[in-house]
């Protein structure tokens, strides 16, 4: 159905300017919905919600990583390992900055939720970067190929959506206000589209370093920020092992969905 709308935008079979962003945008608006599910959550409030909601962030988040670390590495091993090192050291110099700049607020968050529901932002916005890079790069493969990959990553997106308003809403923040900033964070994408379709190769040797990049910072993200907060939520109520639980299946969902794509 989505290849069906897409046939409109492009003369023939060869992919087309308009096509690359078009197709790249579409990818970044899914990404807002993922925060639609939490309308049925509308008015819990809690340390148990936020650390389900951190836990269930953790796992997607992770198996995110997995998933860009692999395809980084089908394109270059050293690549991607140096955009881990550097994703890291770019998120740690954020962290330092917002914590020496602590009066943040976005959302309707203030202080420290406010710098975490930042951090979360900006690493899918550099997440989002190398999604749109690969958009373009693989309609610059052709059309069937391009077509493929836009519809992998709109789909890919809505979960990585909810991970996002999985640590704002529940730290006050509304749904509505979630998926916005989710859209926005994936706004690289059709912005990238369309230079990387017109210079595929000049684009594509930097994208194992976008995506070791992303994974990186959101490997950071996950262990000093989302853990320790849903451990200290939920320890005693369900103890590690429940927590354990629910990153392992919310980790499983979303390679399922990465693997049927």
């Amino acid at each position: 159905m989505v290849t069906a709308m897409f046939s409109g935008l492009s003369l023939g079979e060869d992919p087309t300017i308009l096509l690359v962003f078009v197709a790249a945008l579409i990818t970044a608006l899914a990404t807002g919905l993922g925060a639609l599910p939490l309308l049925l959550a509308r008015g819990r409030a809690g340390g148990t919600w936020l650390g389900v909601g951190n836990a269930v962030a953790s796992g997607l988040m992770l198996a995110a990583c997995f998933s860009l670390i692999a395809e980084g590495l089908a394109f270059s091993g050293p690549r991607t390992i140096a955009g881990l090192v550097a994703g890291l050291g770019l998120i740690l110099l954020a962290d330092r900055w917002l914590k020496a700049h602590g009066n943040h607020s976005i959302a309707r968050l203030q202080g420290a939720d406010a710098g975490r529901a930042l951090l979360i932002i900006g690493i899918m916005t550099a997440h989002s970067a190398a999604e749109g890079v690969g958009v373009g790069v693989s309609y610059g493969g052709g059309r069937e190929l391009g077509d493929f990959i836009t519809i992998a990553i709109a789909l890919h997106n809505v979960p990585e959506g909810l991970a996002i308003a999985l640590v704002m809403v529940p730290r006050g923040a509304r749904v509505w206000q979630a998926a916005g900033w989710s859209v926005f964070s994936s706004l690289p994408q059709p912005l990238l589209a369309v230079p990387a379709f017109l210079f595929v190769l000049a684009f594509a040797p930097w994208l194992p370093v976008g995506l070791g990049l992303a994974a990186g910072a959101m490997l950071w993200m996950v262990f000093s920020e989302l853990l320790p907060e849903a451990q200290q939520e939920l320890g005693a109520s369900l103890g590690n092992a429940g927590l354990g639980v629910i990153v392992v299946l919310a980790f499983a969902a979303m390679l399922a969905v990465t693997l049927v794509l």
